[in-house]
């Protein structure tokens, strides 16, 4: 067995157990983001097999056959792994968000007949998180069973508060900052009730030299990444792709 065989494994499989070496660094990445080096060392027609989750939740184990300079693959089921400390993104506190004033500071207050109970489970959580670049959530309960869902932003501009009050029928939300986060999640729960609720396995995953890009039961029908909504002047901030990779060499390497 060759030196590449024992890395790669005969059939071009990629290991997720990986001890030591740039692959170890790489693994620590893979959560979001499945790294190009993958891709180049495992042959035509082999797999990856990993978990793969965004930052807003929801977690599925993806297989992926690499095919030249890419891979695509379907999600084939859910899967919650603990991550690494070094997996865990970094993310700024509540203070930092509120910028020190008190609740609801300058936010835009409104009610919606969306439950925050609704967007709780495993799997909305992920379909949600395909939708919503950069956003993650934390959960504030209460003594009487009511809780406040809070939603932020990663570069710390926009936060969402929706309070759920147990057979409540509406439920007030606050947002603020230039991305409307609590409309962002009501647009990503819509889109994927629309579509029957899909579970996991409908969805998949394209990696390429553009990036990554999630799909739904084929790879040409993408799901869709939610843009941005400005409520203040300023420069346009388009929505970033799920994760951006490396760009492809100018030439495919030898394998």
């Amino acid at each position: 067995m060759t030196a590449r065989e024992k890395e790669v494994g005969p059939a071009g499989l990629a290991s997720a157990l990986v001890a030591s070496g740039a692959l170890q660094d790489d693994w620590l990445a893979a959560y979001q983001a499945v790294p190009r080096s993958w891709i180049e060392q495992t042959l035509p027609g082999g797999f990856i097999v990993a978990p793969w989750g965004t930052p807003y939740g929801g977690e599925a184990i993806v297989r992926l056959t690499v095919d030249g300079d890419g891979a695509s693959g379907p999600f084939t089921r859910s899967s919650a792994f603990m991550r690494l400390r070094q997996q865990r993104p970094g993310r700024l506190p509540h203070d930092a968000y509120l910028k020190g004033r008190p609740w609801p500071a300058d936010g835009d207050r409104s009610r919606t007949s969306l439950s925050p109970a609704a967007v709780e489970g495993w799997l909305v959580q992920f379909a949600i998180g395909l939708q919503m670049a950069e956003a993650f959530w934390t959960v504030e309960r209460y003594d009487d069973g009511s809780y406040t869902l809070w939603t932020y932003s990663g570069d710390g501009q926009s936060w969402a508060s929706a309070d759920y009050e147990p057979g409540a029928e509406s439920f007030e939300v606050v947002q603020s900052g230039p991305r409307r986060l609590w409309d962002a999640t009501e647009a990503a729960y819509a889109w994927w009730d629309a579509r029957g609720r899909p579970d996991f396995e409908r969805f998949g995953l394209t990696v390429s030299c553009e990036g990554q890009r999630a799909w739904l039961d084929t790879p040409d029908n993408p799901v869709p990444l939610g843009r941005v909504r400005k409520v203040s002047s300023g420069p346009r901030r388009l929505a970033r792709t799920l994760a951006a990779l490396p760009k492809c060499p100018s030439s495919s390497a030898t394998r």
